[in-house]
């Protein structure tokens, strides 16, 4: 358990958007900052951080919450560890108990794979610093490609015994079960028999943005020609690896700091760049690129380099990974290395300066490198030449952006020999192509979304749910204010009508909130609100130096997630957006009396429309005999929304 003082402690430190930063690349947006979801696919960023609330809200998904809320939906914390991650980043010491067996048995499966990953990575570095072994077999490895005392150390590198079951035997000791060690891959279990998948190689630890291990990648150092050089972890609950880029961890704030990630193949080309002092630097692990792979880049930055060797057959490959970043609309250079070398031994042979300057005047934009392995192949076949042609121009017809696509349609004329006109034409084509496809696609869907439509009612929309929801954004953001209100008092007059005397007098927001409602005896009808509204007048009336950021804290992560969507809402668009649309708002911060008054009001005259209508149901039922009381009670709240209508100057 973690002590209540340390929670307060971290909450009070940590800044949402810091932390939000390190995962997602934060543009400002007025008073926020806005970005790309990290929870779905999206071209135009609805991800909105709120620094002066401490908040987040993803319109793409609907998440939203602090800043424990983000760590626990990303990176799948639990609640304890995201505190623990948090005191981490700003160094607070915090007071906690150790976990029993028991309660380490209770950890559902997830937590548990990352658990024994963790205990893993630790034990296979302990195996590398403290035993005969590992050192001179394991550490003697890492020494000879280079690799620093403090590089070993930073990228947690390790090594397994070269023993059959050394591992798996250390961790059932130690109380980790083995169903657990299977699922990670880190055992291997035939019959009743069982083996350490890494036996014998040196060990890389694969993290996630926020340093958690999710998998392996052992590397072998015999001469065992049947062995693979290389194995990765198995695909887990925790472990994707078309999810997952090696060295992101160590590279993320560089990255957005650099606005530029270099794209490497294998895990020492990423720690031979980091230790020369260029940590803007991730690999794909050995593995073919992915979209999610460079979503997770997205993120982060517009710009990749993709840094390969010489070697003709990774050439080839290499353009189909060029042809999904340019999907994704981002901007790609190539840079190639003299031949034999790769990244890795590259940046081993060269000073920081060197390195730095050569990848400045080697990289070239994609359409150049493109062209020029293609041309190379082709210049004395013209069918060859022009499939290449036509090969550049597809990769072109991925790119979003019209004006890039022309731009790069003007490079490749130049550089093909060819004349523009038919570039365009060619790219016209393909276009069209892909054109009738969607189109087709489209239109599938919109005859199956038509027939939905028409099975399902039209939703109207929910007034009291629009005004309740006001009512608890009200609190929420001026609760603990104190204002002057015109009170409205239902009084006769003279001639026995109903008028509304103005009283002046000043309040608090939520006690004028309360008494209204109490007064009216008006109830929530949604149960979230409800609950809410309680928690939150609870909270205000115990609590004078009622603060938003502490409160979101002390809620379940449900009522959270619907404060951050009520709070957000209004600032999905940045005020130069509104006026853009001809549209200025007020500042809600300078009428706060009357939003309130207005909003309840509101919610007033709703509900005597609501009564209007259950008084004309009733009559309707029982048409032989019209009630008397019924009728002058339907005159009454008419007369009374007449007058509240009169002060909120609408027309009946």
């Amino acid at each position: 358990m973690i002590s209540p003082s340390s929670i307060d402690q971290v909450f009070e430190t940590a800044r949402v958007e810091e932390v939000i930063g390190d995962f997602v690349n934060l543009k400002k947006a007025g008073s926020n900052f806005k970005g790309l979801s990290p929870f779905s696919d999206e071209r135009s960023p609805s991800f909105m951080v709120s620094p002066v609330k401490q908040i987040w809200k993803d319109f793409s998904s609907g998440k939203g919450g602090n800043v424990v809320a983000f760590l626990m939906e990303h990176e799948h914390f639990t609640y304890p560890e995201a505190i623990k991650y948090l005191a981490k980043k700003y160094n607070i010491e915090i007071e906690e108990t150790e976990q029993t067996n028991e309660q380490k048995e209770q950890q559902d499966e997830r937590e548990s794979l990352y658990l024994v990953s963790e205990f893993a990575s630790k034990y296979f570095q302990k195996i590398l610093h403290n035993t005969d072994q590992g050192k001179s077999i394991g550490l003697s490895y890492f020494k000879e490609r280079g690799f620093s005392e403090e590089t070993i150390k930073k990228f947690d590198l390790g090594y397994s015994l070269d023993a059959w079951q050394a591992f798996t035997d250390e961790a059932l000791k130690q109380g980790y079960k083995l169903d657990y060690l299977e699922k990670t891959g880190l055992t291997i279990v035939k019959d009743d028999k069982r083996f350490d998948r890494f036996k014998g190689r040196v060990m890389f630890p694969i993290k996630s943005m926020s340093g958690r291990v999710l998998g392996f990648g052992g590397r072998i150092l015999g001469n065992d020609k049947k062995a693979a050089k290389y194995v990765n972890s198995p695909e887990s609950e925790i472990y994707h690896k078309s999810n997952v880029l090696y060295g992101i961890f160590h590279a993320k704030q560089s990255i957005a700091k650099e606005d530029n990630c270099y794209l490497v193949e294998g895990y020492t080309d990423v720690i031979q760049f980091h230790q020369t002092g260029i940590k803007n630097v991730v690999s794909s692990s050995g593995t073919a690129l992915t979209s999610e792979q460079i979503r997770l880049i997205n993120r982060l930055t517009k710009n990749i380099t993709v840094l390969f060797d010489g070697d003709a057959a990774g050439l080839r490959a290499s353009l189909r990974g060029i042809d999904l970043i340019l999907e994704q609309g981002m901007n790609v250079k190539v840079c190639t290395f003299p031949e034999g070398e790769d990244p890795d031994s590259f940046a081993k042979q060269n000073t920081l300066e060197e390195l730095s300057l050569y990848l400045v005047d080697n990289a070239k934009d994609f359409i150049q490198f493109k062209a020029s392995i293609l041309f190379e192949e082709s210049k004395n076949d013209p069918i060859k030449k022009a499939e290449t042609i036509r090969d550049i121009v597809n990769s072109i017809a991925k790119i979003p952006d019209r004006i890039k696509k022309e731009i790069y349609i003007q490079e490749c004329s130049k550089i093909m020999d060819i004349r523009e006109e038919v570039l365009f034409s060619t790219l016209a084509q393909i276009n069209k192509k892909e054109f009738q496809e969607t189109s087709k696609q489209y239109k599938t869907e919109q005859r199956a979304f038509e027939v939905i439509k028409h099975q399902q009612p039209i939703k109207k929309v929910d007034v009291q749910y629009v005004l309740e929801r006001k009512i608890i954004e009200v609190l929420l953001l001026y609760g603990n204010k104190t204002e002057t209100f015109e009170d409205l008092i239902l009084k006769e007059n003279d001639k026995g009508q109903l008028v509304l005397e103005p009283v002046i007098n000043q309040a608090k927001v939520f006690e004028k909130i309360f008494l209204d409602l109490q007064d009216d005896e008006m109830e929530f009808s949604n149960d979230q609100f409800k609950s809410l509204y309680y928690t939150i007048i609870d909270t205000l009336n115990q609590n004078p130096d009622f603060q938003l950021k502490n409160f979101i804290n002390v809620v379940d992560s449900e009522m959270a997630n619907e404060i951050s969507t009520i709070l957000m809402e209004d600032e999905r668009y940045a005020l130069d957006d509104w006026q853009r649309m001809n549209i200025f708002p007020k500042e809600k911060a300078k009428n706060i009396a009357q939003l309130v008054s207005e909003t309840i009001l509101s919610l007033r005259c709703f509900l005597i429309d609501q009564k209007v209508i259950e008084f004309q149901q009733k009559t309707l039922q029982n048409k032989t005999q019209v009630n008397k009381s019924i009728l002058e009670e339907v005159k009454d709240y008419s007369g009374l929304k007449m007058l509240l209508s009169r002060k909120l100057n609408r027309a009946l």
